[in-house]
């Protein structure tokens, strides 16, 4: 067997005990370290990571860009992978890590890895949804979550590359799951813009959401994914949608509830 590469995978997950086999499955075996941060789990998340050979740790849970700090910072090796429950790394992209690591110079901080999406019991390889690339690998010294707890994101210092080969990603199981995660995001959207003051007229909601529809299933070709590629499309532009409404809901509402009550 090969030497583990100095990485460590970092994962963080809640009730994930049936989708951990296929993910830490992927990594364990040739990395040197996994580290899995759980919180409130009511399945054997811990025990299954433990299995792996995962170091587990609890952790309150504030939001999504804490806990991924917080697992972050756990890390011994010199390389990191980020890597959600729900994705899995292929042996061409193993390789390709591999590669990297052991010819990169040090000029180079971090890779970019396209995700592949499997939805309703099939690949999407257009729209939004591909390549969707992400910046998952990193050199640990270099490496920051970014400030914004919604869609949280790794940052570097430094120079980064594009990989080739996918990061594969079992995202929503069904159409009722992905509906359900639009309402989420929009929720935490609506708290984290309030905070900021944040405003947005009618007419650029409109416009932006349009946009969303029209660059997914024409620009970036996601009517070759037919049936799919129109649903994902057209979800797109619901959650653009429906988020600024929410938050043309927020600012409109309390005002004219306080003018009904001096009435």
């Amino acid at each position: 067997m090969d030497d583990k590469l100095p990485v460590a995978v970092v994962m963080i997950a809640r009730d994930e005990a049936r989708r951990l086999p296929r993910s830490l499955g992927s990594v364990s075996g040739w990395v040197s370290e996994l580290i899995v941060v759980t919180n409130d789990c009511a399945d054997d998340t811990a025990g299954v990571a433990a299995s792996f050979g995962a170091t587990v740790s609890e952790h309150p849970f504030q939001n999504f860009r804490d806990q991924k700090a917080f697992a972050l910072s756990l890390a011994t090796q010199p390389w990191v992978l980020s890597l959600d429950a729900d994705e899995a790394v292929t042996p061409e992209l193993r390789g390709e890590i591999r590669d990297l690591i052991v010819s990169a110079p040090d000029t180079v901080s971090g890779a970019w890895l396209p995700r592949r999406l499997w939805f309703m019991g099939r690949w999407i390889r257009h729209g939004d949804n591909y390549p969707d690339r992400v910046l998952r690998l990193v050199r640990r010294d270099r490496a920051r979550l970014a400030d914004a707890t919604i869609h949280e994101r790794l940052e570097v210092t430094g120079l980064t590359v594009k990989f080739k080969n996918d990061l594969l990603h079992y995202s929503n199981e069904s159409v009722a799951r992905h509906l359900e995660k639009i309402g989420y995001y929009n929720d935490c959207f609506v708290r984290e813009a309030a905070l900021q003051g944040r405003k947005v007229w009618s007419l650029t909601v409109i416009l932006r959401s349009g946009w969303r529809l029209f660059r997914a299933y024409f620009f970036r070709l996601g009517f070759l994914d037919g049936f799919l590629g129109l649903y994902l499309a057209i979800t797109s532009a619901y959650a653009t949608f429906s988020k600024y409404a929410m938050l043309i809901e927020h600012w409109r509402v309390p005002a004219s509830a306080g003018k009904k009550a001096n009435q």
